[in-house]
């Protein structure tokens, strides 16, 4: 049994796509990749660091639907579009999650859009 999360949808280029933001499933809530979207959901270009921020709050929205926040995250995928981008990736990613850090696995090249970066969560709710 699963159970879809209510809340305002985020990334403005997901509208279009066939899927959920974010399932219940159990004990884990599972996140559909988010972007640096803002309020309207338009996709916002900066920096990696910026980009990333502006991820982690939608993500953060997101969660809070769920009762959850960042630290009940245990698995994160991310989506780069550029290989130089990592170091600054994880330095934000440190100020965003503590440790122990989530699993983790990242991906260079895939996004299917404009942005710098995506990211999409898994979190534990039990």
């Amino acid at each position: 049994m699963f159970a879809v999360i209510q809340g305002e949808r985020i990334s403005g280029s997901a509208a279009s796509i066939p899927t959920s933001q974010a399932i219940q499933a159990g004990d884990f809530v599972f996140l559909s990749a988010q972007f640096a979207a803002d309020e309207n959901g338009q996709i916002v270009n900066g920096s990696i660091e910026m980009e990333l921020r502006l991820t982690f709050d939608n993500i953060q929205r997101l969660l809070r639907n769920a009762g959850l926040d960042l630290s009940d995250i245990v698995q994160v995928r991310c989506y780069l579009a550029d290989r130089d981008d990592v170091a600054g990736f994880n330095r934000v990613y440190q100020e965003i999650l503590s440790q122990p850090y989530p699993v983790r696995t990242m991906l260079m090249g895939c996004l299917p859009c404009d942005g710098k970066v995506a990211v999409d969560v898994v979190a534990y709710a039990g």
